[in-house]
This record gives structure tokens, sequence and C-alpha cells, in this order.
């Protein structure tokens, strides 16, 4: 993710996306950089317009937090629908107690 956080920095900042450009970005930051990853990154950008890219990631991540924001709430709907049943349950239980106390008198 670094070396993707490297490119972007440098095309914010107007530099050409190279591998040395890369690596030295990965190399100030404290990290030894893997010259392999750095190449096949910039080979991945050839003829990828960035600031394309950027746009269309940025108009994609709100769909793509919808589905995630639905989840925690489709999560919670059991849980309130078991305690009903749990309820429904126990008085079925009872109605059935009172019929065997009426029968024993």
């Amino acid at each position: 993710m670094e070396y993707v956080y490297a490119a972007l920095l440098l095309h914010s900042a107007g530099k050409k996306v190279t591998d040395e450009a890369i690596t030295a970005v990965i190399k100030s930051a404290g990290v030894e950089p893997d010259p392999v990853r750095a190449k096949a990154l910039v080979s991945a950008l050839e003829g990828v317009n960035i600031e394309e890219a950027i746009s269309k990631a940025a108009f994609a991540a709100p769909a793509a937090a919808a589905p995630a924001a639905a989840a925690p709430a489709a999560a919670e709907a059991p849980k309130k629908e078991e305690k009903p049943k749990e309820k429904d349950k126990e008085k079925a239980e009872e109605s059935g107690m009172e019929g065997l106390g009426a029968l024993f008198g």
C-alpha cells in the first residue's frame, strides 16, 4: 500500500512517477523499499490517467460504503427477532402447565 501512496504523493507534487522516485519516497519514510514492487507499480500505472482513476474512485467509494453500512443493521435484526420467539416459547410452556393444573385440579 505504501507504494501506491508514494505514487499518489509524487503525482500530487507534480513529479514524474518512476520506480526510482517511488523507492526514494519509501526510503525517506524509513522503510526498506523493494525495487521490484516499485518497478511493478510503475509498469502497472503506465498508460493510466491518475486524475481520472482518482475521480472514479471518489465516486465509487460512497456506493461501496452503503452496503457496508447496511450490513451491521442486518446483523442486528436477527437479535431482535430472537427475543420475541423466546417469550412466545415461555408463554406456550406456561399455558401448557396451566392446562395440566386444570386436569389435576
